[in-house]
């Protein structure tokens, strides 16, 4: 295990950076901080959406996620280093289809909202595909791995379907967005 913190602050980010994993010193600003700073935003919100009253396993799948996002954030902390692979992935995708099989086909964009629970889901994937979004920047200029960028677009789908399976359980019908309502008087 790595290093424990004995002592929260250093002063040694006081000029601005900070160092990653390998030990190496980069901006605050830096790509590779703006990705994985976005993954402990959006470890954070599930953590918030871990607050509400939710389905054993939605509960147990989200704090599944939490662990995976840590590790994803250690992965992009230090360059070169893998933590997520195509399980990961896969895992995702089988949760997504079983969470998804009992939902009604969509035609249409839906609103995010609803229920308290699925509006912080929809608020979880909106920072998911931010992180993926910083990812994909870093993966310009340096390497960060294919499972990765994978995890975080599976992850988003995830969060959505998992929004709109919190809002069939509350009660709460998809709120179907409607093109030029506010403009036609609708």
């Amino acid at each position: 295990m790595g290093h424990r913190l004995s002592k929260i602050y250093t002063r040694t980010g006081d000029s601005g950076t900070t160092t990653l994993g390998d030990g190496s010193r980069v901006d605050k600003d830096s790509l590779r901080v703006e990705a994985y700073g976005t993954v402990d935003e959006l470890n954070s919100v599930i953590g918030l959406l871990l607050t509400h009253e939710l389905p054993d396993d939605i509960r147990h799948t989200l704090t599944d996620i939490q662990h995976e996002l840590f590790d994803l954030g250690g992965e992009l902390c230090i360059p070169g280093h893998a933590a997520i692979d195509d399980t990961q992935v896969t895992h995702l995708e089988t949760r997504l289809d079983e969470l998804n099989a009992d939902l009604k086909p969509l035609k249409e964009f839906i609103l995010p909202g609803g229920a308290a629970a699925a509006a912080l889901c929809h608020l979880a994937r909106t920072v998911c595909r931010r992180a993926e979004r910083r990812a994909v920047s870093l993966g310009k200029t340096e390497t960060v791995s294919a499972p990765a960028i994978k995890y975080l677009n599976r992850l988003s789908d995830l969060l959505f379907v998992m929004a709109r399976v919190l809002n069939k359980l509350a009660g709460h019908p998809d709120v179907l967005w409607q093109p030029g309502k506010t403009t036609t008087g609708g």
